[in-house]
């Protein structure tokens, strides 16, 4: 009988309890092998250009930015890796951004990790994970039959939006963007003009109304 093949993970999550679990979990889990753990986007696009994995486990909130908007980066660093999210909580608007943006799909931080192995296997195989519950929501955004205000959101203005989210002021989101003061104001101004808000409040709360925030 022929052995199946090693898949091969890199590991993107910066919360180290939880890093820890995952990694030992699939560590001794027959088939697998964590090639790189990292906590960052950064490191992620970096590992994952080097070790060239089956799959990236990825946490969708980082310390410098979301992973969703990292996806396509690392489908360039590896064009043969699949892209799974790892979520707190899975939810129509976020599976679309997922797919959209060439992910493999989505498993809920509070799965089992029986669970979480067999969407890794499934995602290596070619499949697609997400709950059944997400898919009529999910082709509706998809399709464009739900209100997708932030459609024509960039990356790095859908990181700016959950910063103002989070309460940050202009400051502060070119700090943790690491782009100039003025840039920082663009990307606020871009936001705001793109979801017809007056405000960073008014952008905050249409967005929430939306489910980009979800």
């Amino acid at each position: 009988m022929a052995i199946p093949p090693t898949i091969r993970v890199v590991l993107v999550e910066d919360h180290a309890m939880v890093a820890e679990a995952i990694g030992l979990a699939l560590g001794r889990a027959p088939g697998f092998e964590v090639v790189a753990q990292t906590g960052t986007i950064a490191g992620a696009v970096a590992e994952t250009g080097r070790f060239q994995p089956d799959v990236v486990l990825l946490d969708r909130r980082l310390p410098d930015g979301d992973g969703i908007g990292a996806i396509e980066r690392l489908a360039a660093a590896a064009p043969k890796a699949r892209v799974l999210v790892l979520t707190g909580e899975a939810t129509a608007s976020v599976a679309a951004r997922v797919v959209a943006a060439g992910g493999a799909g989505l498993v809920v931080k509070s799965s089992r990790l029986g669970e979480l192995e067999s969407a890794v296997r499934e995602v290596a195989a070619g499949g697609v994970v997400l709950a059944p519950g997400l898919l009529p929501g999910m082709l509706d955004r998809l399709t464009g039959r739900a209100g997708l205000l932030g459609a024509a959101l960039t990356a790095r203005e859908r990181e700016t939006l959950l910063l103002l989210a989070e309460g940050a002021g202009t400051l502060e989101i070119s700090e943790r963007l690491g782009v100039a003061r003025n840039t920082a104001r663009n990307h606020v101004q871009h936001v705001l003009e793109k979801l017809g808000a007056r405000s960073k409040l008014e952008a905050v709360a249409l967005a929430r109304r939306d489910g980009l925030l979800d």
